[in-house]
């Protein structure tokens, strides 16, 4: 079957990159997918694959092999992009001013469909059903995958395990990374408005400065974290956005500030928000000002199934032999796909992306951000074969 599946990986791999390529410049901001998901859809409309849309802009695919009751598995591809102005000179540079696929998921989405050709063709030498989930807003909010969720993506029928892949921009092409437990953190919005008395600059006993308040609550937040949290558990809190004044000679009445805290341990997750709300209510209030405190609770951290991992891992070094399989890194960065780690068991792994011979180096939520697109015929590849033991 490996043989098979990398036989039409390779032979597919052109008709892929033109896939990306499209994809790419044609990129669209989160729940705004429309075209993005029109595509989806036709293109498993040519693939002879039946499809349902949900959350709007969703659509999940669904493929039964021989004895489709056997087993059910799910495979999982974002599709949105970021507001972002892409820098690259390439043919399919994007085409919509301020917005790029600059995380990946073009990739992710032409690999997924790459992967769904591929086992569409060989249904009837494979046992079980593979939903195919294109879903939307990984990028922003409550998560895209919230609402797939809510509106029943994991039901009718019920997948016993998902995986999903991720880019790796600092892992060479040709090469896979997995890693068992936490992978990647939670992730809350952190937004303060901090209300003192503004006035003038050069009396400020007829004032309560909102500047020196908020100045003060950054710096006793960073307690929350370095004095609270178990050193051996991640967990960060970071002041991103301070926004109060517009002269030299006025104290403004009132300063917003923003922010992210992350951590990977539900618990602590929600220990530290009450420390936060507690301390900023504490300083800001102790020095007379008053507080607006908004936690945009978001994203639970990525957690990846023990055993499904191992299995993953496995079908993977024999996909691409043991030399080119690695752990991956612990991250704080933040995946909806966190959503269905909580539901069902899931692994999330990485593909690599980087060559820098051809200079192709440049991270994720960058301008510059590209691939060697040799990745895709690896990625289709590897997630058809999952798709098929796992």
């Amino acid at each position: 079957m490996i043989d098979k599946i990398k036989k039409l990986a390779k032979e597919y791999s052109e008709e892929f990159i033109a896939i990306r390529h499209h994809l790419h410049a044609n990129p669209e901001l989160s729940y705004q997918e429309f075209e993005t998901s029109k595509f989806i859809q036709n293109k498993l409309s040519e693939f002879g694959i039946p499809y349902e849309i949900k959350a709007t802009t969703g659509v999940v695919g669904l493929i039964k092999g021989k004895d489709p009751d056997n087993r059910v598995f799910a495979i999982r591809a974002d599709i949105d992009a970021l507001p972002i102005m892409e820098e690259n000179d390439v043919p399919y540079r994007s085409t919509k001013k301020g917005i790029m696929h600059a995380c990946g998921h073009d990739v992710h989405t032409t690999c997924l469909l790459g992967a769904a050709k591929i086992l569409n063709e060989l249904r009837n030498e494979w046992q079980g059903t593979i939903k195919l989930i294109f879903q939307p807003g990984e990028e922003k909010n409550p998560g895209g995958a919230s609402y797939m969720i809510a509106e029943g993506v994991l039901e009718d029928p019920r997948p016993s395990g998902i995986i999903a892949m991720h880019v790796h921009t600092g892992m060479p092409v040709g090469k896979t990374s997995f890693r068992s437990g936490k992978v990647m953190a939670s992730a809350d919005e952190l937004y303060f408005i901090i209300k003192g008395k503004g006035g003038h600059a050069a009396s400020p006993h007829l004032c309560v400065d909102p500047i020196l308040v908020a100045s003060h609550l950054i710096i006793a937040l960073q307690q929350v974290v370095s004095r609270n949290s178990n050193p051996f558990d991640p967990s960060v809190l970071s002041i991103t956005s301070f926004q109060g004044g517009a002269t030299t000679n006025v104290i403004p009445n009132e300063v917003k500030l923003m922010g992210t805290f992350r951590a990977m341990d539900e618990k602590w997750r929600a220990e530290a928000h009450q420390l936060i709300e507690k301390i900023s209510r504490e300083v800001v209030h102790s020095m007379g000002a008053g507080l607006d405190l908004h936690i945009d609770k978001g994203y639970p951290a990525v957690i990846n199934n023990d055993e499904l991992n191992a299995s993953a891992k496995t079908a993977a070094e024999e996909y691409l032999g043991k030399e080119n399989i690695s752990e991956t890194e612990l991250r704080m960065g933040a995946e909806d796909f966190g959503y269905y780690a909580q539901q069902i068991p899931a692994c999330f792994y990485r593909v690599g992306v980087m060559n820098k011979e051809k200079g192709i180096v440049s991270g994720v939520h960058t301008p510059t951000f590209n691939i060697d697109e040799s990745a895709i015929e690896v990625g289709m590849g590897l997630m058809a074969w999952m798709g098929t033991c796992l």
